[in-house]
């Protein structure tokens, strides 16, 4: 099989899970043990992109009526996010589902020899439980989270980190996602970027941050 990429990284959340309710679960469970009120489907939605960690302080912002400053430097902060991973672990893979034709598009582009990586914002306990909890793991060659490296999307380190790994040019690499943080990620790579129009991307349509292509769904990627 001529493969048009040799290597196709993909985003996770909004891209290739549906993965906001259980993450709204998770941090209005914490709200709640903490005394605070809770929040909106819609928010959680806007606050993806830059990890779990971040929106948790977004969160935290937005109860307390306060800034992002003020609560990574409060007193009670590393308190609050030991909690929230408690929530989050016990609530990964119970209201998430992956988006169509994925499964199908993941497991033909593996049997044509393509290398499949993850590069997400999130962090990397709660991107291997999600993951596993949708027996995807097998499917991927290389993963990379938020604290994989120092520097997380839109920095390239981890695409870099995946060419390097496998031996692949730029040129032979897609990298697919649904914000314009992942398209910033793309280009800062200098690979091809097609985006999915349904994710998180901050309540923007993901047509604004100009990727190469916008699909509808994955049946795009072995069409």
């Amino acid at each position: 099989m001529n493969n048009r990429f040799d290597l196709i990284l993909f985003d996770l959340d909004g891209t290739l899970i549906e993965t906001a309710p259980e993450i709204a679960d998770a941090v209005n469970d914490t709200l709640e043990a903490f005394d605070r009120p809770s929040i909106s489907q819609q928010q959680v939605n806007h606050w993806i992109g830059h990890g779990t960690r971040a929106l948790l302080i977004s969160a935290l912002a937005f109860t307390d009526k306060s800034t992002t400053e003020a609560v990574r430097k409060s007193a009670s902060f590393s308190r609050i996010e030991a909690a929230f991973g408690v929530h989050y672990q016990k609530r990964c893979g119970t209201r998430s589902h992956l988006y169509p034709h994925v499964r199908e598009a993941l497991q033909t582009l593996h049997d044509r020899g393509v290398k499949l990586a993850v590069v997400t914002n999130k962090e990397q306990r709660y991107t291997q439980a999600v993951l596993d909890a949708h027996q995807l793991t097998p499917l991927f060659a290389r993963v990379i989270s938020g604290d994989t490296f120092p520097l997380k999307k839109p920095d390239p380190m981890g695409v870099h980190d995946c060419l390097h790994h496998f031996l692949i040019r730029g040129e032979r690499a897609l990298f697919v996602g649904d914000s314009s943080i992942d398209v910033a990620t793309a280009r800062n790579a200098g690979v091809a970027v097609w985006a999915l129009p349904y994710g998180y991307n901050m309540g923007q349509p993901i047509e604004r941050a100009h990727p190469d292509r916008v699909i509808t769904d994955f049946s795009a990627l072995i069409a």
